[in-house]
């Protein structure tokens, strides 16, 4: 037995020598069949996840001290206990004591405070505090202080410098953190969103959604649509049809895509339906809205909405209904998309349609930058005004 023990401890000190020597690592000796593979794709996925949470925390844990000093220096009143260069000399003494990291620039440090004052200004001026206001429990310097909601941990720092700089109103803040939480903005695409005015856009458009959806359809349906549509990524001849319109938008379907919004699928353009009488119909654009489950036919035009567009769209939507609907999906929506309209013509096209309908209208090139020039001169003149 002493033997069988020694022979057993030689042997695995020769395979620790041979572990122990150089070799090249290459596939061998593996049969990958389908449960190894899928084994393989769920431990990478699995990796990702560690990596996606891991990314969270450390952005929480940030985020939150950020927010630790701006709270700070608001309810310390930081400014009238030490004097106007409190918040530089606190920048210069953080970086002294941490010169490695890069977060305590004299522009980071105000920003910490502008961004907690922003947020405790909406909320204390319009009484919506409730439960963020918390009595402060390990010391009666600070009073009342706002606790940051666990929402804006998953919102990378930049992109909050950019919503409480650009945003006027609290809604409007809150609607860009919601949004780049739930769909992973890039900072570049909140850029663009904020400066075409998506807030204000989103949900404006016209339509019949409360009388021919159930409760919360119809809200979910009004966050789908947006009015006007900003198609200024199109270059177009002076005089063009909805052909045009049309084989442009296709042509650059992906921005077309994310002007539409986050979460729509093109599947198809002029789709034929053919009725058994032989009569055929093309709507111009079907798209599918994944997280809704819920077909979005949109017809185009280049000309002001007539009454006679919501009588083809609600056929169109019947049509999806009945041939593209399947077990699992939503009602269908129809959207016209027009040159512009007319309040009470829409209203009044809607009024008796049995589909879900909604009419926008589109900005142009030339429009969207005469539209940002003159916001531009406007605010300018308010600025020289003494």
């Amino acid at each position: 037995m002493k033997g069988v023990t020694c022979a057993l401890f030689l042997e695995s000190k020769r395979q620790l020598k041979m572990n122990e020597a150089p070799l090249f690592v290459y596939s061998d000796g593996i049969i990958a069949d389908q449960s190894y593979l899928e084994w393989l794709s769920e431990v990478k996925q699995r990796f990702k996840n560690s990596q996606i949470k891991a990314a969270v925390r450390v952005n929480t844990e940030m985020l939150s001290f950020y927010w630790s000093i701006g709270r700070d220096l608001v309810a310390l009143k930081a400014e009238q206990r030490w004097g106007a260069g409190v918040v530089k000399q606190f920048a210069l003494d953080m970086r002294n004591t941490f010169p490695e990291e890069t977060g305590f620039s004299y522009t980071n440090v105000k920003y910490m405070k502008r961004w907690y004052l922003f947020y405790f200004q909406k909320l204390t001026k319009g009484h919506q505090v409730g439960d963020l206001l918390q009595p402060d429990k390990k010391s009666h310097q600070l009073g009342g202080f706002l606790e940051m909601p666990d929402i804006f941990g998953l919102v990378p720092w930049k992109h909050h410098v950019h919503i409480f700089s650009k945003c006027k109103t609290l809604d409007e803040a809150l609607f860009y953190v919601n949004i780049v939480a739930k769909e992973g903005w890039s900072r570049s695409y909140l850029e663009d969103q904020v400066t075409a005015k998506l807030f204000s856009r989103q949900g404006a458009v016209a339509n019949n959604f409360d009388k021919t959806l159930p409760v919360p359809h119809n809200n979910l349906a009004k966050e789908l649509l947006k009015d006007p549509y900003n198609f200024g990524f199109l270059t177009m001849k002076e005089r063009y049809d909805e052909q045009d319109l049309e084989d442009a938008l296709v042509q650059n379907i992906t921005r077309f895509l994310l002007e539409l919004g986050q979460g729509f699928s093109f599947v198809g353009r002029q789709m034929e339906l053919q009725m058994p009488n032989g009569q055929t119909f093309f709507p111009d654009l079907v798209f599918y809205h994944i997280p809704q489950h819920r077909y979005v036919i949109i017809e185009l035009k280049a000309v002001k909405f007539i009454p006679e567009f919501a009588g083809k769209l609600n056929f169109y939507v019947t049509a999806a209904d009945e041939l593209l609907r399947g077990e699992g999906d939503n009602p269908s929506v129809g959207l016209v998309i027009c040159k512009s309209s007319d309040k009470t013509i829409v209203e009044w096209s809607l009024k008796d349609i049995q589909k879900p309908l909604g009419v926008a209208t589109y900005q142009l090139k030339e429009v969207v930058e005469r539209t940002v020039k003159e916001i531009e001169v406007r605010n300018k003149k308010r600025i020289q005004k003494p």
